[in-house]
């Protein structure tokens, strides 16, 4: 009892299951890597010396019997034409064959969009209708599922509304060579969804520039030396950068909103929580450090690291993963002078920071060393401006070309 049982891993996090009594595992419901639907069976234990164990684990040989020998008596009579009907329509189960599987939540946005489930392609794990799968229906499209090369599930586009915009089935790359096949799950068959509604949904722009964070660096060594000895507790320059972007988000709100695409309404928070993309190794995560523009660096930098280290080990909650206004995503520690971020929908902005460098500046007309940290602000076009951008931006620079100013008493 209370031994681990095994992990099941959600798009979001990875959960150990212990045992919930003392025995012995009968059987499992799912080999290591297998997609199981919610309330399904993933374990038979059968208690320590209880001979009786042994009976329901023949019950369900006996339960699958019948179901083998109906299957020969029926293909005898000319009913196999029939099926050929209902297998053609993409769209749910037939009529008759129980409730399409679907999450509670799903249902009742479905019952909100006034959909009949059973109208909807599914394309969640184990024929599960999606919210996602609702909002394509509604759009106009849908996805079917059909038969890839190598016996896995491809996506094929049947519509969608977007002229020139059709996505063809994957061709059969092993005619070319060996190829491997790993399916696409959890966590990063979650990203795949998130970057392709973002990219497929918002039109991206890009505002690019450069930030002279010498005195910041500066700041953040000698603080580093203060508090030497404290574990954990030296700041961070993504810490600073965060606390620069809630401060320039309190008067550019375009950035810390949504937009309502069916209600066409654009959603300003008057919140300010921002999203830390955290390379977990089994996909890209952001966690959620909450109030920002309430704390201090250093509590911005104990909240990072905690969420981090959390996210990395799959135990992160998933509340610790939701209510973000605005993500920031470093790629510096890596390297990299700038990238181009695609922005966390719903949200309309990601700010990415590449790495710093140290380099040849004129200040005054002289030609000084300083160090530069890039930053590329990505945003929705359709919420704000590519002026809306440069004043963010600007705004967020001077502030860390001079932290002292704003960060007197909060640091």
């Amino acid at each position: 009892e209370d031994a681990p049982l095994g992990d099941v891993e959600t798009d979001k996090a990875a959960v150990t299951i212990p045992s919930p009594a003392g025995g012995t595992l009968a059987k499992q419901g799912g080999k290591v890597g297998d997609v199981v639907m919610v309330g399904s069976v993933i374990a038979v234990i059968e208690a320590a010396g209880a001979p009786a164990a042994k009976a329901p684990a023949k019950a369900p040989a006996k339960a699958e019997a019948p179901k083998p020998a109906p299957a020969p008596a029926r293909p005898t009579p000319p009913v196999a034409p029939k099926p050929a009907t209902p297998a053609s329509a993409p769209a749910g189960p037939p009529p008759g064959a129980g409730p399409v599987p679907a999450a509670p939540a799903v249902r009742h946005l479905a019952r909100e969009m006034g959909i009949d489930l059973a109208a909807v392609a599914p394309t969640g794990p184990g024929g599960r209708v999606t919210a996602e799968d609702l909002n394509r229906f509604q759009a106009g499209g849908g996805a079917a599922a059909e038969p890839a090369p190598g016996g896995g599930p491809s996506m094929v586009w049947t519509g969608g509304g977007i002229p020139f915009f059709d996505v063809e089935p994957m061709p059969d790359f092993a005619q070319w060579g060996e190829v491997e096949r790993e399916p696409l799950r959890s966590i990063r068959r979650k990203v795949a969804h998130k970057m392709t509604t973002s990219m497929v949904m918002v039109p991206h722009v890009a505002h690019m520039d450069e930030a002279d964070v010498t005195e910041l660096e500066a700041y953040r060594l000698r603080e580093k030396e203060r508090l030497a000895g404290r574990e954990g507790a030296a700041p961070t320059l993504l810490a600073f950068v965060a606390k620069a972007v809630a401060e320039g988000l309190k008067s550019a709100r375009a950035f810390n909103a949504s937009l309502d695409p069916f209600r066409e309404e654009i959603v300003y928070k008057k919140y300010i929580n921002i999203g830390i993309a955290v390379d977990t190794g089994r996909g890209l995560i952001v966690p959620v450090v909450r109030d920002v523009d309430k704390k201090s660096v250093l509590e911005i930098t104990a909240d990072i690291r905690a969420l981090a280290e959390r996210a990395r080990a799959g135990t992160i909650e998933v509340s610790e993963l939701r209510g973000g206004t605005f993500t920031i995503t470093n790629v510096g520690p890596l390297g990299g002078t700038a990238l181009l971020a695609t922005i966390n929908y719903p949200e309309v902005a990601i700010l990415g920071m590449g790495r710093v460098q140290e380099k040849p500046v004129v200040r005054g007309g002289q030609i000084v060393i300083r160090s530069i940290l890039p930053l590329s602000l990505a945003f929705d076009h359709r919420v704000a401006d590519g002026a809306d951008a440069a004043r963010f931006v600007t705004t967020m620079m001077a502030q860390l070309a001079d932290p002292l100013s704003w960060l007197a008493g909060k640091a």
